[in-house]
């Protein structure tokens, strides 16, 4: 049998791993996942933190996919949102990141247009 190559991740993708991951709480959330999936009340207690916070964590992981939602009903009738970590793989080298550089989404400021003494008359309007 062969083995699929997993795509490099664009730069985009990267960013949003290394920002998600970047934070003490949500590699607490990541390595609590990997022991079993659990429900957002459950991992609330689990690692000491209240479900409003413990939400915008989950969802700041899950839209870096390193975390997957997942409704279900229980037997009594509750909709319970169950996570589980996400099988993902990052080899952090220095070519990756210089391969995953022209791929990022153009942020940058663009340079402001020289003001003229009109567009400075206009503005002043």
């Amino acid at each position: 049998m062969t083995e699929v190559p997993v795509p490099e991740p664009t730069g985009d993708e990267l960013l949003k791993a290394l920002t998600a991951l970047g934070n003490p709480h949500r590699m607490r959330i990541v390595a609590a996942l990997t022991e079993r999936r659990n429900y957002v009340s459950a991992l609330a207690r689990e690692i000491g933190m209240g479900r409003p916070l413990l939400h915008m964590h989950l969802k700041l992981l899950e839209g870096a996919g390193l975390v997957i939602g997942s409704l279900e009903v229980s037997e009594d009738g509750k909709n319970m949102k169950y996570y589980e970590v996400a099988p993902f793989f990052y080899e952090l080298t220095p070519q990756l990141v210089r391969r995953a550089v022209p791929t990022l989404t153009d942020t940058r400021e663009k340079p402001a247009e020289p003001r003229t003494a009109e567009t400075r008359k206009e503005a002043a309007k």
